[in-house]
């Protein structure tokens, strides 16, 4: 029997027709909340996709915040890639599995398992469309019982993604278009709830991350997204474009945004304003 490849995102009912085929799945919920790092994984005991596992933001899909340099890195920066490709094999992932992941925040987080199972070279992975709601509107059942997984063996493949760090992205300021995923305000330098200072990297545009979504927090169409984006990026080609946010979390929704919309390869910057703003050598705009 063939399966269907899921590479940007899946629908709930193609999710039901995909369980309900027997085609194996990893399924992950990445459910989290800034102001209470523990909901997520309360919510997930209480009731989760049957078969879902639970992937912490700070525990599993972020590294800690200071280098071993002693150096700040950001308030969420990426793993070891050979470490979180470990991380994803204890739970089974392994080559050609397609990987479901969802939320239920509009994606903000899943988009970031998204970006980073791409990231270690695993294609077949997509994000929910309208997350944990979706599902219970689509007459899905949920399930108290932990996720049984067999382990499998760490698979390191080429990464399908293109990250940069600060001085990288120094380097090409100017040169390419930068796309930034938090709220205007705080863009803007009006309010700053969590980084060293206010304001954005000199030359950014702006785009709210939630903009990808409809009024019922599903993405809106590829061609809608296509449209919006184009707009944004005129006179840059896709793969001229990077994309931040705080701390590389949200940015990620973007870049899924645009990939489902066939805008393909732009990059993001994961350590991003928390990064880029705990250095006061590094420019800042504000307005």
């Amino acid at each position: 029997m063939s399966h269907s490849n899921y590479q940007t995102l899946i629908s709930a009912a193609q999710l039901q027709q995909a369980l309900a085929a027997g085609q194996p799945l990893l399924l992950v919920d990445t459910s989290f909340d800034l102001a209470d790092t523990g909901a997520g994984e309360r919510n997930h005991a209480l009731g989760h996709i049957p078969g879902a596992h639970y992937l912490h933001l700070d525990r599993d899909l972020s590294a800690a915040q200071t280098g071993p340099d002693g150096v700040f890195r950001g308030r969420h920066p990426l793993p070891d890639r050979a470490d979180f490709a470990t991380r994803m094999a204890a739970i089974g992932l392994r080559p050609g599995l397609q990987a479901v992941v969802y939320d239920g925040q509009g994606g903000m987080y899943a988009a970031r398992l998204w970006w980073m199972l791409r990231w270690i070279g695993h294609a077949e992975v997509a994000v929910l469309d309208g997350g944990h709601a979706a599902w219970l509107a689509s007459g899905g059942a949920l399930s108290h019982a932990p996720a049984l997984g067999q382990a499998a063996s760490p698979v390191l493949q080429d990464s399908q993604v293109g990250s940069l760090d600060a001085e990288q992205l120094r380097a090409e300021l100017g040169r390419v278009r930068l796309i930034d995923a938090r709220a205007p305000e705080r863009f803007r330098g009006e309010v700053e709830p969590l980084d060293a200072q206010a304001g954005h990297i000199p030359g950014a545009s702006n785009r709210l991350f939630k903009n990808n979504l409809q009024e019922d927090g599903r993405f809106k169409s590829p061609e809608q997204l296509h449209r919006e984006f184009s707009a944004l990026l005129a006179p840059y080609r896709p793969e001229e474009v990077v994309h931040q946010c705080g701390s590389g979390v949200t940015a990620c929704h973007n870049l899924l945004a645009m990939e489902h919309a066939g805008l393909t390869g732009s990059r993001l910057y994961p350590g991003s304003w928390s990064e880029w703003s705990s250095d006061p050598s590094r420019p800042v705009a504000k307005g």
